[in-house]
């Protein structure tokens, strides 16, 4: 079974309705800036879908746990906080848009 991320775990308040999307950056991270931009744009355009963004340096506990190497790397959340895809370097926004649709399937 996949583990689950609750969003207490994500320093959130709570996960999206039907996904969650978690983009972990660092401060210095020109791609981190673009893939915001995108995640942003993308839970804008779809309903009950949440982006959080965490800082990897701020969070190395988590970030060891799930085995973040770079940022960006973003995570896919279904509803019920579990890891259906993950990617490394800035996304395409084609590819965030179905990424959910594994998630919301």
């Amino acid at each position: 079974m996949t583990e689950r991320l609750p969003a207490a775990a994500l320093g959130a308040e709570r996960l999206g309705e039907r996904a969650t999307l978690v983009q972990f950056s660092s401060a210095f991270c020109q791609p981190c800036r673009a893939t915001r931009r995108i995640l942003r744009e993308v839970s804008g355009m779809v309903d009950g879908v949440e982006h959080i963004e965490i800082d990897a340096e701020g969070r190395l506990e988590l970030v060891r746990r799930l085995g973040i190497e770079r940022t960006p790397t973003v995570l896919v959340l279904d509803a019920d906080g579990r890891i259906v895809r993950r990617a490394a370097g800035q996304p395409r926004r084609a590819d965030v848009i179905a990424a959910l649709g594994h998630a919301v399937a």
